[in-house]
């Protein structure tokens, strides 16, 4: 599983048109499982993703997360962070097939609701990002389990 998360000042995506998820201050992330992902890494990346400190404190150090600012996380599936290149075009055969996927970042997108509140993109949507990132933070999370 993969996150690419920015913090931001403030972050949406559309699909056709309609705002389906919208934040201010808070991380964006980009949501990509794997082939072999299961709920294990979404249990260990929601925690992670709430508890990561990139947030300011007193004295301008990133000592503070997006729980202790009262931010938002906004979720955004990516199965485009498997994209394997080898030449000139991209290959996803590791990423995981759809249906599971779709499973896994619903799972996902509630374990993180256990800490804080959440906007998400669509899962199989063309969507249109927009974020305002600050700093710029960002931040690449990873996990795979073995067996």
């Amino acid at each position: 599983m993969k996150l690419v998360v920015q913090r931001v000042s403030h972050a949406s995506v559309e699909v056709d048109g309609e705002v389906t998820g919208q934040i201010g201050e808070g991380l964006m992330a980009l949501v990509g499982f794997g082939e072999n992902d299961t709920t294990k890494e979404a249990d260990y990346l929601a925690r992670k993703l709430a508890k990561l400190r990139v947030f300011p404190d007193e004295d301008g150090r990133m000592n503070k997360s997006v729980l202790d600012i009262n931010g938002k996380l906004l979720l955004v599936p990516q199965f485009t962070l498997y994209g394997k290149v080898k030449k000139y075009r991209p290959s996803f055969h590791r990423a995981l097939e759809p249906e599971k996927a779709t499973e896994l970042f619903d799972y996902f997108t509630e374990k993180c609701r256990e800490y804080c509140e959440v906007e998400t993109g669509v899962f199989g949507a063309f969507m249109q990002v927009d974020l305002l990132n600050n700093g710029p933070v960002t931040i690449l999370l990873e996990k795979e389990f073995e067996d």
